[in-house]
């Protein structure tokens, strides 16, 4: 079987240390725009990837978390500098636990943002109502671009604006049904509940308080389960709080690598 090839990328920046920006199911490396350069002005050099089957990146025969996680991990093995810390939101931060727990010792510090240790978190109701929302549209004939930038507003505060929301609701219309459909089978079926007691190196759960797709509940547990994990809820933020309030935002992200992974 021919080797799946790296997966698409964008560097910025020059560092000692490279923040890995893995995104989350609806999205791909460009809406990280913002985020991208506040990291890059406060002295980091990042590199934010098309997981597989998003943007050029080649849509998988099979796809898993923690085969994206082995992908994830030969992106770092090509382009890495000195330090390493990875920051993942959503599914991308399923994939940021694995790639930590696939090479321990690699990962400095782990930013996770509105994501969860697997999809049993919430329950039976949880998974049917995530699978119909995201999946249903598509066997009925809808494309991405028609219902998706709806489903996101409802998964953000009510009445958010900002330029990054416009920017990340933007890219959304560009994705692939076939890479997507794959990223949320790959999702559905990540149950390594008991990774985050693996991970030692400190970690940031960012979690929103009117998140419903990764409830702050969920991720306040998820970091207690791990040796140095450390907890944020944004109040009156849904699940894109990067998006939502980017100023809170990155600042608390810029704070604890200021702690943990200075530039």
């Amino acid at each position: 079987m021919r080797a799946y090839r790296l997966p698409d990328y964008l560097v910025s920046g020059e560092a000692d240390t490279t923040i890995y920006l893995l995104h989350g199911a609806y999205g791909s490396k460009e809406y990280f725009r913002y985020t991208t350069a506040r990291l890059v002005a406060a002295g980091y050099r990042v590199v934010a990837w098309d997981a597989p089957g998003y943007g050029t990146s080649e849509v998988p025969q099979q796809s898993s978390i923690a085969g994206m996680a082995e992908l994830a991990n030969r992106l770092i093995d090509a382009t890495h500098t000195r330090h390493t810390v990875v920051l993942g939101h959503s599914m991308g931060g399923m994939i940021a636990q694995k790639v930590a727990d696939q090479q321990p010792g690699r990962v400095k510090a782990l930013v996770l943002s509105a994501t969860a240790h697997t999809f049993n978190h919430s329950g039976p109701e949880w998974q049917a109502n995530f699978l119909k929302t995201r999946v249903a549209p598509l066997a009925g004939g809808r494309s991405i671009a028609e219902y998706a930038p709806d489903l996101l507003r409802t998964m953000m505060c009510p009445g958010a604006a900002s330029p990054e929301i416009d920017h990340a609701l933007y890219n959304i219309r560009q994705m692939d049904a076939a890479g997507f459909q794959k990223a949320i089978a790959a999702t559905a079926a990540y149950l390594e509940e008991d990774v985050p007691t693996r991970l030692k190196m400190p970690v940031l759960c960012i979690a929103g308080e009117l998140d419903a797709t990764c409830p702050a509940t969920v991720m306040k547990k998820m970091a207690g389960m791990m040796t140095q994990g450390e907890f944020h809820e944004m109040k009156d933020v849904g699940h894109y709080g990067w998006a939502e309030r980017p100023d809170e935002y990155h600042q608390v992200v810029l704070d604890f690598l200021a702690r943990h992974a200075p530039a």
